[in-house]
C-alpha cells in the first residue's frame, strides 16, 4: 500500500470489505452502508502513507472505519415532524381533571377489595415491591401473596369494568 501499488488497495478491500460493512451495519443506516464503505477505503488509500507495516492492517482499516461512522452519525440531522404532525401530547390528551377521576374510581375499588388483597396490590403497584419482597414484608408465604394479588387484581377489573 506505501509504494501507490493500487493492487495492494483492491487485495485489502477483498480482504476487509466485507467484515468493515458488517461493521458499519450495526453503527449507520442500511441505506447508506455501501456508501460509507466507499468513503472508507477512499480514506483508506488517501491515508497509505500512514499505514504502519508491522501493525495490523485489519486493526487500521477499522480505526478509519469506526472514524467515519462516527462522522456519519454525527453530520446526520435528527428526523423532525410539523407539530401538526406530531399527534396527541403525552397521556393522550386527556386533562388533568380526567386523570383525577381516574384515580377516584381506582381509589373507590381499591377500598372495595379485601384488606389482604388491597395490601398486596398497594405493594406491588405503589410500593414496587417484588412479590417475594411483599411475602417478606407481610410474613406470609409467597403462594399467598401470588393468590392474593391475583384474586384481587381480578376483582378490581371487574369493579372498574363496571364503573
Amino acid at each position: 500500500m506505501q509504494t501507490s501499488d493500487e493492487d495492494a488497495l483492491g487485495a485489502c478491500y477483498r480482504a476487509h470489505g466485507p467484515a468493515v460493512r458488517s461493521y458499519l451495519r450495526r453503527f449507520v443506516p442500511a441505506q447508506d452502508v455501501e456508501d460509507l464503505v466507499q468513503v472508507v477505503f477512499a480514506d483508506v488509500w488517501r491515508s497509505r502513507a500512514r499505514y504502519d507495516p508491522a501493525r495490523s492492517q485489519a486493526a487500521w482499516v477499522f480505526a478509519i472505519a469506526h472514524r467515519r461512522a462516527v462522522d456519519h452519525l454525527r453530520s446526520r440531522r435528527p428526523a423532525t415532524v410539523p407539530l401538526e404532525e406530531a399527534g396527541d401530547p403525552p397521556g393522550g390528551g386527556r386533562s388533568p381533571v380526567d386523570d383525577l377521576a381516574d384515580r377516584d374510581r381506582l381509589a373507590r375499588a381499591l377500598a372495595e377489595l379485601s384488606d389482604a388483597q388491597r395490601q398486596a396490590i398497594e405493594l406491588a403497584y405503589f410500593g414496587d415491591l417484588s412479590q417475594r419482597e411483599i411475602a417478606d414484608r407481610l410474613r406470609v408465604p409467597l403462594g399467598t401473596v401470588k393468590a392474593r394479588t391475583s384474586r384481587g387484581l381480578r376483582k378490581l377489573s371487574t369493579l372498574l369494568a363496571a364503573s
